[in-house]
């Protein structure tokens, strides 16, 4: 499953990320690596998710969100 398809409140754990390569590095700069952890904290109108990842909050919009591959925690499930 895709992060954006992800519900509110829950945990999951980053499988794949498919896109552009300077986009990835940027999101692996901020934390968000394959195997991370994340939570999704809250959905915005317009699509955009704030993400709790390695303790700090992150936004990412639609566009970016429907290229990370996702997992639900062992403890999600």
């Amino acid at each position: 499953m895709t992060l954006y398809e992800g519900k509110k409140g829950c945990a999951y754990k980053v499988r794949d990320m498919l896109m552009e390569e300077g986009l990835m590095r940027r999101l692996q700069a901020l934390g968000l690596n394959e195997g991370t952890d994340v939570r999704l904290l809250n959905r915005k109108k317009k699509g955009a998710l704030i993400l709790s990842v390695r303790g700090t909050r992150l936004a990412v919009g639609r566009h970016i969100s429907e290229h990370i591959e996702v997992e639900p925690e062992e403890d999600e499930r």
